[in-house]
């Protein structure tokens, strides 16, 4: 299936990622999922002010978070030869980077971490309880192995 990325970059200075990356990394969430139709997902890269907005506008969470995913939800009896919107992802770039190093991780495999779990929110995948968790981090994991990085959830040293 194709998957169309529309990217929007809303920050001051340098992106830390290339645009190549990320929209290979969604991709790869997007095949892992299974996910059977054409469709398209935006990418909002925003800094601290802006997510910590977003977030307590649409979360009530009074503080800056780094990714936020809005899944546009299915629409049942949507023509199977159009394109799916699945929804949007907002990043904040200073905090993903941030939590690398603070988590001793490589930037880029942070990023693709958090890209790939922005996606995944978008194809369903919620973390509300264990099970549900265990299931996204199983499959985040999966992803993140498979391509040559290392799991995000175990302890860096």
């Amino acid at each position: 299936m194709n998957l169309q990325i529309d990217i929007k970059i809303d920050i001051e200075g340098k992106l830390a990622i290339n645009l190549v990356d990320i929209k290979l990394w969604l991709r790869r969430a997007f095949e892992a999922s299974g996910y059977k139709r054409d469709a398209e997902v935006s990418l909002l890269i925003v800094d601290e002010i802006e997510i910590k907005r977003l977030n307590q506008e649409y979360r009530q969470q009074d503080k800056p978070t780094n990714v936020l995913a809005f899944p546009a939800g299915f629409i049942e009896g949507f023509p199977d030869d159009l394109k799916s919107h699945l929804g949007d992802i907002i990043i904040c770039s200073a905090i993903v980077c941030r939590e690398a190093e603070e988590q001793n991780k490589k930037i880029q495999d942070h990023w693709a971490h958090i890209l790939v779990h922005g996606m995944l929110h978008l194809l369903g995948f919620k973390h509300t309880n264990d099970a549900e968790a265990a299931n996204m981090e199983f499959l985040e994991t999966q992803i993140m192995t498979n391509n040559g990085v290392a799991d995000p959830y175990r302890e860096s040293h």
